[in-house]
């Protein structure tokens, strides 16, 4: 068993602090702890806690730096993984402990289950993986979702996410505010693509499941069977609209030969899986929703993803860590910004808007 890392080698954690105010909530807890920062996600910063007895624990909380007033939530994120826990039929970690007090570790956070498993990251990922292997995880991917496009919030104590309509333009208000908020240079395209889908937002089909705002198989873990064992990262999780949150979900679906893509290394383009319209019919049978606007939030999504990189473009100027994985100078991170920027313009222009 290693001893915890020194301070600077974790951001955001103070090992001996923690280690203590978990020592006090979790019966079988055996120090010393280990901490070690997960390589996942590219915001809220997610660490791997290993006591001396085995017992492993994932432990959550903000980024050290350029933290929005309106973004990562720790208490609302903990709140949705405690409701899914209820017997939804939702798949998440076990919700073992949250702490409010920024006093502990500079932030508040929260400690969930540790569950193992695989995680389709990328090509490398997924060696191994048949056919069929491949086929059971994307239909569990698309049932999971399913199932919580369809859950009513109010079941499981989470009805309150948000209001049961008007998904798409609370998320248009949202991300302009995001911008604005941590803006560090001017994008007139951004400010024109905001007003041009603005006018023009598709009809909802029903209001309002859960929209897990991020949802993709790296954020999933899969288990010995190849089915969903839990959805993580619930950071961007509100009630909306499910044709919106899918469309989302479908930009990470890589085909081959795919010259841009929301993932710099997706694991789908392997021959093992399904091309992304035939991952579209699916959810489309398997939840009874139409698809047929799905060009526009393929505009939408583009111009989304696009303040989320910017906000990553602005923290990584304030010198934060996002996460093991993130990658690039800023100049890279702002380049991106404006090829999805330019994506969201011309899809926009093929629906002649």
């Amino acid at each position: 068993m290693t001893e915890p890392q020194p301070a600077d080698d974790l951001p955001g954690i103070d090992p001996v602090a923690v280690a203590a105010w978990m020592a006090e909530r979790i019966d079988g807890l055996v120090a010393p702890l280990a901490f070690s920062l997960i390589a996942a996600g590219g915001s809220n910063l997610t660490y791997r806690v290993t006591d001396s007895g085995g017992h492993q624990w994932a432990l959550r909380r903000p980024p050290t730096a350029h933290v929005l007033a309106s973004a990562h939530d720790m208490g609302r994120e903990w709140k949705i993984i405690e409701g899914l826990g209820r017997g939804t039929g939702v798949p998440v970690p076990e919700a073992v402990a949250f702490c409010a007090d920024a006093g502990v570790t500079g932030a508040p956070f929260y400690v969930m289950g540790f569950v193992d498993g695989l995680i389709l990251r990328d090509p490398a990922s997924t060696v191994g993986l048949s056919a069929a292997g491949a086929r059971t995880a994307t239909e569990s991917l698309v049932d999971v979702q399913v199932a919580f496009h369809l859950l009513d919030p109010d079941s499981c104590g989470l009805g309150d996410l948000g209001r049961p309509t008007g998904y798409v333009d609370r998320q248009l208000a949202r991300w302009r505010r995001q911008y604005e908020a941590g803006k560090v240079r001017e994008l007139p395209l951004l400010e024109d693509l905001h007003r041009r889908m603005s006018a023009s937002v598709p009809a909802e089909q029903r209001p309002g499941g859960l929209a897990h705002g991020d949802y993709r198989f790296d954020n999933t873990v899969l288990g010995p069977d190849h089915r969903i064992a839990a959805v993580l990262d619930w950071e961007l999780c509100t009630r909306g609209d499910p044709v919106a949150d899918f469309c989302w979900s479908l930009m990470y679906w890589a085909d081959p030969g795919d010259t841009f893509s929301f993932l710099s290394d997706p694991p789908t383009v392997g021959p093992q899986f399904m091309r992304r319209d035939d991952y579209a019919a699916l959810y489309a049978a398997r939840s009874g929703f139409d698809l047929s606007q799905r060009d526009w939030y393929v505009a939408f999504s583009y111009w989304k993803q696009s303040c989320i990189v910017e906000g990553a473009y602005a923290r990584r100027l304030a010198g934060a860590r996002t996460g093991a994985t993130s990658t690039g100078g800023p100049e890279t991170i702002a380049e991106r910004v404006d090829t999805l920027l330019a994506l969201s313009d011309e899809s926009l222009a093929r629906l002649g808007l």
